[in-house]
């Protein structure tokens, strides 16, 4: 199977050797999001509620460009700064998907790119 690139501009651009997201067949891998807003480049400002919905949206436009949603998401691996934040991530989360939940994985951090709170990285289904 080939790979394929998923690139969107409604999302950051890598600041590296990496991509968006990544499709081999029918199944699609998300790079980590942190709170980037696509327009400026800049982090957002706020807490927890503040980033962690413009790392859905990051990951939502990438989604959509692979031709995917939140529906089809089957793992999604999260890392925060401060688990003290993990029951406002969680009611954020929650918005974003609905029974079935794809398995995740949530572990604290020490730090994560330009003083981030918080990265969310996913696999999905196309």
């Amino acid at each position: 199977m080939q790979k394929k690139e998923i690139a969107t501009n409604k999302a950051p651009a890598a600041i590296g050797p990496y991509s968006q997201a990544v499709r081999i067949g029918d199944t699609l891998w998300t790079s980590g999001q942190i709170p980037i807003d696509p327009a400026t480049g800049a982090l957002v400002q706020g807490g927890i509620r503040e980033q962690g919905t413009r790392v859905f949206e990051n990951l939502k436009a990438v989604l959509e460009q692979a031709g995917t949603d939140f529906s089809r998401v089957v793992k999604v691996n999260v890392f925060i700064t401060d688990l003290n934040d993990f029951a406002a991530l969680n009611e954020l989360y929650a918005t974003y998907f609905d029974k079935p939940y794809p398995a995740r994985s949530c572990v604290q951090v020490s730090g994560l790119p330009k003083g981030a709170l918080v990265e969310i990285e996913m696999v999905a289904s196309v």
